[in-house]
């Protein structure tokens, strides 16, 4: 704003100046225009007859003249002597060290040879124009001069400038304390932000921003509070998956240490050595599953996880349920397949359904039906794995898909699983922006479906 005020005040100072030199400009060509008219069409009162001296001309002219202010008119004629004599109006000029006091002036004007010129004295700037009086193209013997002090002028136009110098002053602290206590209360949230921020850690992360109004600040804390909560719920899911790794991992751990320390004894036996080394080796295979899952887990979250290309439906279900039969005695049934071609990572697809399958044997008994298939339904793709063991009990249909969560109530015989299984089926359906979801089955038993979007 000062530059803007500035240049607008200098700006303006630039343009009444302008227009002073105009006004003289103009001025000066009106008056010799005038004293030229005059020298061609007028006539002696006393005589009526043209003009033959120039002094008598002069006299004439300038006893009718009337100067503006800052103006001189003055008729100059040559003498033998020192300088030209001078013919001056018979009225008070009402200018500062006029031309009429200056000698040297006056020789400089007459003895010019251009018409208009700029005189630089040590009592300010003049501005003159002439019309010099020659008989027969010789010398001139006399010379009417127009001369204008624009000091007066220039002075209006400095102290306009000077008074749009202390608006703009006043202005520019009027609008700095204005403009310093607006941005304050804009800005205000943001502090509020910030210090939040600042006083957030990975221990708490409870504190939220007092939202008021509707503005873009309202907004900016409302976002802000909606970042915290998410960022609360994944450091709490950290922890509570930290907590649950650490818990799953130890237990392993403490058997393999416990059996270790206890081979190597003068009593131990070979049938005891062999059954401790298949117990260390169970634990450690069993530890090495829930590192793979938790690899697999991890990678969820990278873009690359899922690789899409075209696949027919029908033989990925075929597929999966071929592969699916080798898990266990159960009576496997290929319920139906849906005949249409869309876009997902196969492997992924059959590493879930496989998974799936896995689960149901898990919680049936040998002779018990399993059922896979697929179908198309309402633009979207959904593979199923149906079971008809003892279903999932309805306070466990929403925890059995969170990592190392097993349920309050067991479906089934105790296994060796973590809780990954499910939680990795989920999270290669959100790698396909699909979901996977749990419904009863007809007679008894549970249907895990992966719904997925049709990009055929």
């Amino acid at each position: 704003m000062t530059v803007a005020l500035a240049a607008v005040a200098t700006t303006t100072r630039s343009i009444l100046l302008r227009d002073v030199d105009h006004r003289v400009d103009r001025l000066l060509a009106q008056e010799t225009g005038e004293f030229t008219n005059f020298v061609d069409r007028g006539v002696d009162p006393e005589t009526g007859e043209s003009f033959t001296d120039p002094r008598r001309l002069l006299t004439v002219f300038l006893e009718r003249q009337y100067a503006d202010p800052g103006e001189e008119l003055i008729g100059l004629v040559r003498r033998a002597d020192a300088g030209p004599a001078q013919y001056t109006q018979p009225r008070e000029v009402a200018v500062r060290h006029p031309l009429h006091h200056d000698p040297a002036a006056r020789r400089a004007i007459f003895a010019a040879r251009g018409p208009t010129g700029t005189l630089d004295r040590p009592t300010g700037e003049l501005r003159w124009s002439k019309v010099d009086i020659a008989r027969h193209g010789g010398e001139p013997e006399a010379a009417f001069v127009v001369a204008f002090h624009p000091a007066a002028e220039q002075a209006k136009a400095d102290d306009v400038f000077r008074v749009l110098l202390a608006i703009s002053g006043v202005a520019l602290v009027l609008t700095t304390g204005i403009a310093w206590a607006v941005a304050g209360r804009i800005l205000k949230p943001v502090r509020v932000v910030r210090a939040a921020a600042a006083q957030l850690t990975g221990q708490d992360l409870t504190r939220r921003i007092p939202v008021h109004g509707r503005d873009d600040i309202a907004a900016l804390a409302e976002t802000f509070n909606g970042m915290l909560d998410r960022l609360e719920r994944a450091f709490a899911a950290q922890r509570e998956f930290v907590d649950d790794a650490g818990h799953e991992l130890r237990t392993p751990i403490t058997i393999v240490r416990g059996h270790l320390e206890l081979m190597g004894g003068a009593t131990e036996t070979a049938a005891e050595r062999e059954e401790t080394i298949r117990l260390v080796t169970d634990e450690l295979d069993r530890m090495s599953r829930i590192v793979e899952d938790l690899l697999l887990l991890a990678k969820a979250e990278r873009p690359d996880f899922i690789r899409p290309e075209p696949v027919q439906v029908a033989e990925l279900t075929a597929d999966v349920f071929v592969k699916a039969r080798t898990l266990g005695e159960r009576r496997w049934e290929l319920a139906g397949v849906a005949d249409s071609e869309t876009t997902l990572d196969p492997q992924r697809i059959t590493q879930a359904m496989v998974q799936l399958a896995q689960n149901a044997v898990q919680h049936t008994v040998p002779g018990q039906r399993v059922r896979i298939g697929s179908r198309v339904t309402a633009g979207r793709v959904e593979l199923y794995v149906a079971d008809s063991g003892p279903g999932v009990q309805a306070e466990d249909a929403e925890v059995i898909f969170e990592r190392f969560r097993r349920g309050t109530s067991r479906r089934g015989a105790r296994t060796s699983g973590a809780g990954l299984g499910l939680a990795i089926v989920r999270a290669i359906a959100r790698g396909h922006r699909g979901e996977v979801l749990l419904r009863p089955t007809e007679g008894g038993g549970a249907t895990f479906v992966l719904v997925l979007e049709d990009r055929t």
